[in-house]
């Protein structure tokens, strides 16, 4: 099975280019060009292939991130395409992340957000447009400073209203806008592997 998953390299491109794309591209958080640009995002790739091996990593992924310069690292993305690919299971492994933020004592410090290729918002059709706000490439836990995003609120005016714009943007792309996107951050992935097979050989 671990034959078939992609290269580490390819999770980082591809999740990468899906977040300027898609997160960036259409706005659907105002805050993550400030940490793309100046390049704080930290892309981690599991190759759990269990969620208590992928438990261990979040861990070691959180104290890292809390013991970094928040100038170097802000923020960061940590992959699992081996494990919790089923959209139920990834959810229910939401409250062990939670609770492991608790107990390493950096609630109020540090919280976890999630993404999923199969990502359902309740009372929805699995093809409801909608859904693609918070689907990614690879099955994500984003690891992130509470500093950050009370700052970045703050700067923000109407933050609360991120999640409904967040809506229209996705039902006015529409499917086939979204594909059309898909279609762009793939094209990129490809690029950048290009590239970076290029400036070894």
């Amino acid at each position: 099975m671990n034959d078939a998953l992609p290269a580490a390299d390819r999770v980082i491109a591809e999740t990468r280019a899906w977040v300027r794309r898609a997160v960036i591209g259409l706005n659907l958080c105002p805050f993550a060009r400030a940490v793309d640009v100046k390049a704080q995002i930290r892309y981690v790739v599991s190759d759990a292939s269990d969620a208590q091996t992928l438990l261990a990593t979040l861990c070691d992924e959180l104290q890292r991130l809390a013991d970094t310069d928040p100038a170097l690292v802000d923020t960061t993305m940590l992959m699992h395409p081996a494990v919790l690919t089923d959209f139920e299971d990834f959810n229910d492994f939401l409250e062990l992340a939670d609770a492991a933020v608790e107990e390493l004592g950096l609630e109020g410090v540090l919280q976890v957000a999630s993404f999923h290729p199969r990502f359902q918002f309740a009372d929805t059709a699995p093809d409801d447009v909608t859904n693609a706000t918070n689907r990614a490439p690879y099955p994500t836990l984003h690891l992130l400073r509470e500093e950050s995003v009370d700052r970045a609120v703050a700067a923000f005016p109407e933050a609360e209203a991120i999640f409904e714009r967040n809506m229209e943007t996705l039902e006015q792309l529409g499917s086939a806008g979204w594909e059309s996107l898909r279609a762009r951050w793939e094209a990129d992935t490809a690029a950048e592997l290009r590239e970076k097979d290029a400036g070894a050989a």
